[in-house]
């Protein structure tokens, strides 16, 4: 029955949200492709589903040749971000493509995040379990690192810092939403997420959720 209801949830909201935001799609598409051209879409290889892989979408936030100047990681004062993206990964509206992605299927709106296959077999035996859910594009994880890439400022080594210390704690909150799942949490998970766009919390959740 959770599954049933969390696929009408996630085909009822994302319909609406690609509805209502229309409009705000067609801006911020003009606005990448005026600032730095084209393609406007970023997409990128992720681990959904039972293994299984799809194509991720994003607003491109960086320099068309951003993955040859760098590593796949970046820093919120990575150089390779744009102006434009600036902007957009600050309120997280990079992300809004990816309602097509739960259009499709291939995402929910809550659930791990999806990342992509060398980290997933570096962690093959945790991803085990997390790989029994759809990916999501939102969860406690997301909450919590909100602004992932002002704590990587702190790190020569950015990949290292990720590996050894942001993505074990992630897929620990991804454990414990698995673990806890309801479509009453999955609404509370959006509505904080929407709310935090506008007045986060300094870390993005409370201390009771931790």
């Amino acid at each position: 029955m959770y599954t049933f209801l969390k696929r009408c949830m996630d085909l009822f909201l994302s319909g609406v949200g690609v509805f209502v935001l229309s409009l705000l799609f067609a801006v911020i598409t003009l606005v990448v492709w005026c600032d730095s051209g084209r393609p406007v879409f970023f997409r990128q290889e992720r681990v959904g589903k039972n293994g299984r892989p799809f194509l991720i979408y994003k607003f491109r936030t960086m320099v068309k040749n951003a993955q040859e100047l760098g590593p796949g990681l970046s820093k919120s004062q990575d150089t390779r971000i744009t102006r434009t993206g600036r902007f957009l990964r600050k309120y997280k509206l990079d992300e809004l493509p990816q309602l097509f992605n739960v259009l499709k299927g291939e995402m929910s709106l809550v659930g791990p995040r999806p990342e992509v296959p060398r980290y997933v077999e570096r962690f093959k035996r945790e991803y085990e379990t997390i790989l029994k859910v759809k990916p999501g594009i939102t969860d406690y994880a997301s909450l919590r690192f909100r602004n992932e890439g002002e704590l990587l400022n702190t790190s020569e080594d950015i990949e290292n810092c990720y590996i050894e210390q942001i993505l074990p704690q992630k897929m620990e909150y991804y454990r414990r939403y698995i673990e806890n799942r309801t479509v009453w949490r999955d609404l509370g998970i959006i509505v904080r997420t929407v709310c935090s766009v506008f007045a986060p919390y300094r870390d993005g959740l409370r201390s009771g959720d931790r």
